[in-house]
């Protein structure tokens, strides 16, 4: 298997990331709970399958209750699939120049997000990408998932646009960035995670910019 190549980090991004407010001890001790119980089902899922591995299991891999694990994580798609990214891509997205369109703010953002589960989390993104495709449930979950993410971003391109977020334009354009996005991680697994993500962002993108010529 072959490696993405990581993106050349934009200090723009890295800025907005050192910058973040300090999280308080309970919410490390949160976040570390989660990473715990998500990479215990991960190793299972790689030992095991995914149909094979059950929560219980999880749940006893990661030395958590049973009631632990659902109050961190309601279905076992949302241990694939939920991580601490999200609040990343919001902070360095705010901290993008105000003069810089909005297309090439979210390449920068998301080069720069990609590099760096490449380089924390590149084994439990190709796992994760690989169930996307392959397990319907997820995938489904995943679907779901999409509009938490929007609601997200919208405010994030409403107020750089000094816009309502409820606004068709505004969430039909950000939903729309969502799913191309989406789709670049799902080619990224179909095509045996062999090409570079930071291209195909690039890729992905560039109807955007373009207006939707192809």
């Amino acid at each position: 298997m072959k490696a993405a190549r990581t993106p050349v980090p934009d200090t723009r991004v890295s800025n907005a990331q050192d910058s973040a407010p300090r999280l308080g001890l309970r919410e490390r001790k949160k976040i570390k709970t989660r990473q715990a119980i998500r990479g215990a089902a991960y190793r299972l899922i790689k030992e095991r399958g995914y149909e094979a591995t059950t929560v219980e299991l999880i749940a006893e891999a990661a030395e958590f209750s049973m009631s632990t694990v659902f109050r961190y994580f309601p279905t076992k798609e949302d241990i694939v699939l939920t991580d601490e990214y999200d609040p990343m891509i919001e902070s360095a997205l705010r901290a993008r120049p105000a003069d810089e369109s909005l297309v090439e703010s979210m390449r920068q953002v998301m080069r720069q997000s990609f590099a760096a589960v490449i380089a924390d989390d590149y084994d439990e993104l190709v796992i994760r990408s690989t169930l996307m495709n392959e397990v319907p449930a997820v995938r489904s979950r995943m679907t779901e998932g999409m509009t938490a993410t929007g609601r997200i971003l919208c405010d994030v391109i409403a107020d750089r646009l000094g816009r309502d977020p409820e606004e068709l334009e505004i969430r039909s354009v950000t939903m729309g960035l969502i799913g191309a996005l989406t789709e670049t991680v799902l080619y990224w697994a179909q095509h045996g995670h062999k090409d570079d993500l930071a291209d195909l962002v690039d890729r992905v993108l560039a109807p955007f910019s373009r207006g939707f010529e192809l």
